[in-house]
């Protein structure tokens, strides 16, 4: 997976006197790791940057074409076979609201109830680039691509929008489309 905009918090006993050389020094360390800190914001004592977020989005995006993509190489899934993407959207719209995804949880999640309300989803496709970015305040782990994978078995045609429905409804992993590879997927933002 990757990350677009992500955050982070951590204390500090001495003040930070001046940010801009903190930052300097901070990326320093990380740049060779491909981490960049943007920015460094001071916030309250009771912020924390995974249970504060108000919001999570993620993209996953699909090459759909024959050729592999080269520039962008190891940044999404390359998909040759043609992707009906409105079967997609139609998908996508069964994945809408407040639901037990359980059939989208992988084995080692350790979150207490498969209970999620998803925002919104929303796919575009441009000449053979395929983005999908969900919204919601939180995820179950391998939630998201084991959603892209089915949505791939839906817009390959492998299912009908009833078998789409059955398997999203049955609450059961074992029926779930493999997940899509981590490769395509970024964590795009988190609102807080």
């Amino acid at each position: 997976m990757h990350a677009i905009e992500q955050s982070a918090h951590f204390e500090c006993k001495k003040k930070i006197q001046n940010l801009d050389k903190f930052l300097k020094s901070v990326n320093h360390f990380v740049n060779s790791m491909n981490v960049s800190i943007i920015k460094i914001k001071k916030r309250n004592r009771n912020f924390h940057a995974r249970f504060s977020a108000k919001q999570r989005v993620y993209k996953y995006i699909i090459f759909n074409r024959l050729s592999r993509p080269s520039i962008e190489k190891g940044r999404g899934w390359h998909i040759i076979k043609e992707l009906d993407v409105t079967l997609m959207k139609k998908g996508a719209k069964e994945l809408l609201g407040t639901k037990d995804f359980s059939t989208f949880r992988s084995s080692s999640c350790s979150a207490k109830s498969p209970i999620r309300t998803m925002k919104s989803i929303k796919i575009k496709s441009v000449k053979g680039r395929i983005e999908i970015q969900f919204k919601s305040q939180s995820f179950l782990q391998q939630q998201v691509r084991s959603m892209v994978g089915c949505l791939k078995y839906l817009a390959e045609k492998k299912w009908s929008i009833k078998k789409f429905n059955f398997v999203l409804k049955s609450k059961k992993r074992i029926l779930c489309a493999s997940p899509a590879p981590a490769e395509g997927l970024f964590l795009e933002k988190v609102i807080y």
